[in-house]
């Protein structure tokens, strides 16, 4: 929507953005900013992806920390990270006189659970003895774990997808509720009903190359022939085993990088993600969490993974989670990017999303895509970037000064989750259904052509290939070298073979 031109003074913060500018917050935007309107109606709009609602005077919430925190949760959503940097300055009594005040109240005690949970500090108030448990978080807002965890103190059911090392959050966004009822999981079973088994074992042989060179070529590596049976070989467990652990993680990194930038345990120093533009000119495009917060983050991390895959939450919001939280906290010198990807085979193979012995090469979407998988990481990335302080050496050494850890612990990760629904809306639409129509294809043309003439199967698969690469027909200078032996009427026909079979994906092509 296009911005409203409007008298900002007759306008009031509300909610987190009244607290972010009362307390000098430094804090990764929320996606819902409210204000109090003294003359007009209500209206919203959208500006670089955060919605801004205006509200008419009835809905002023009052002064105090507790009248806006309450608004926050009511009509912003429940921001993690902008609540840990608040109690971090707020002063305890502040935030004890609205606790006191209305001690049973769902927003306070959903706030003083937070307040512990996020500080790690107990305030000194007495258990709650009577009333209902309720939700901490609403499961028709956000995407949760069930069965929750009972939190007697304040009679809470903690439905978090993570503790207090790594907890991202996921809102059931519109475009989130239309992929629920899209059913991919049944698309994905209908795409391969109807093939004969030997079909689908040489699709599955062609489709884990496929990915494996997809996922090699998003980072510009060209793999040597090793290091792609290698990663072949671990999409091929992707199914049966549990790799998000530490030492299989380990193991993973140690399998697919070159042998000299093995790592052995997660990474002590500074890492970030840029480019260089001239001597000693460094363009930063991500800068990861500091080394000494990077292993209490991914046991947080492997903690939410087994939290999600005890839980029935949907294995894409669980697949996109991890897997995009793996790469932000970026816990190798190298082979993060190829993880990542890896970890969305294995938790959506292992969590059953994918038919058994099916693997769809997500990673050829995100390459064809690039633009959207690119737009997916600087969801995150760009925010970090206007809030990390660092300096580089002139070795290009870098050294992170502020406390950081917050940001990577309580992402918003509903861009990431709703981009990767997009990849694999594509990757069974068009990789998974093209490839294999195209080996179905391929086995009657090469059965209409052996009925022409009775070739080698070599041959005939290099006659459909030249075709393939010419608009359906064979060249001239590919008959004279290599296929002089047939006569015209017989080159004619089998080329009508290969258009009968593939004229739709020729006339698309051109």
């Amino acid at each position: 929507m296009a911005e409203i031109d409007r008298d900002r003074s007759t306008e009031g913060l509300a909610g987190y953005a009244a607290l972010i500018e009362r307390y000098d917050l430094d804090v990764i935007p929320n996606w819902h900013r409210s204000l109090v309107t003294t003359s007009g109606i209500r209206r919203i709009d959208s500006n670089e992806g955060i919605i801004e609602e205006v509200y008419t005077s009835k809905y002023w919430p009052g002064d105090t920390l507790g009248d806006h925190l309450e608004f926050a949760l009511k009509y912003d959503g429940t921001n993690l990270a902008i609540l840990a940097s608040l109690f971090e300055v707020v002063a305890e009594e502040d935030f004890l006189e609205y606790v006191r005040s209305r001690p049973t109240g769902k927003y306070a005690r959903r706030l003083w659970y937070l307040y512990e949970f996020l500080t790690g500090r107990a305030l000194p108030l007495d258990d709650l003895k009577q009333g209902n448990y309720i939700n901490l978080l609403e499961p028709e807002e956000y995407y949760t774990v069930s069965p929750a965890r009972q939190i007697r103190r304040q009679r809470i059911n903690d439905n978090l997808l993570g503790d207090p090392r790594f907890c991202p959050t996921v809102r059931r966004t519109e475009t989130l509720r239309s992929f629920e009822t899209a059913d991919l999981t049944g698309r994905c079973r209908r795409a391969v009903a109807g093939y004969s088994p030997e079909l689908l074992r040489r699709a599955l042989g062609y489709l884990y190359t496929k990915e494996t060179k997809s996922s090699f070529e998003i980072e510009n590596i060209k793999p040597t022939s090793t290091r792609t049976e290698r990663f072949v070989a671990l999409l091929q467990l992707a199914e049966q085993e549990d790799f998000c652990e530490k030492p299989r993680l380990i193991e993973l990194q140690n399998r697919i990088v070159d042998q000299r930038f093995r790592d052995y345990d997660y990474r002590t120093s500074q890492n970030y993600v840029g480019e260089t533009i001239a001597w000693q000119k460094e363009r930063i495009h991500f800068i990861c969490p500091k080394p000494e917060d990077l292993a209490d983050m991914m046991e947080g991390l492997i903690t939410a993974h087994k939290r999600m895959d005890a839980s029935d939450v949907s294995p894409v919001v669980h697949a996109a989670v991890i897997s995009y939280g793996f790469v932000f906290l970026h816990p190798f010198q190298d082979g993060n990017g190829r993880i990542h990807r890896f970890l969305i085979h294995n938790i959506l193979a292992r969590r059953g999303f994918t038919p058994k012995g099916v693997m769809f090469p997500v990673s050829a979407s995100m390459l064809k895509n690039s633009a959207d998988y690119d737009a997916s990481l600087e969801a995150f990335s760009r925010h970090i970037m206007a809030l990390v302080e660092y300096s580089l050496d002139e070795d290009g050494r870098m050294t992170v000064h502020n406390d950081t850890a917050k940001w990577y612990r309580y992402i918003d990760m509903t861009p990431q989750v709703e981009a990767l629904f997009k990849f694999i809306d594509q990757t069974i639409e068009v990789e998974l259904t093209q490839e294999l129509a195209f080996l179905a294809n391929y086995d009657e043309t090469k059965k209409a052509i052996q009925e022409i003439v009775d070739m080698p199967d070599r041959l005939i698969d290099l006659f459909i290939r030249f075709c393939l690469q010419n608009n359906g027909r064979l060249s001239t200078q590919k008959r004279k070298s290599h296929f002089d032996f047939l006569s015209d009427e017989e080159i004619a026909r089998m080329e009508q073979a290969v258009l009968a079979a593939y004229g739709d994906m020729i006339s698309n092509a051109d």
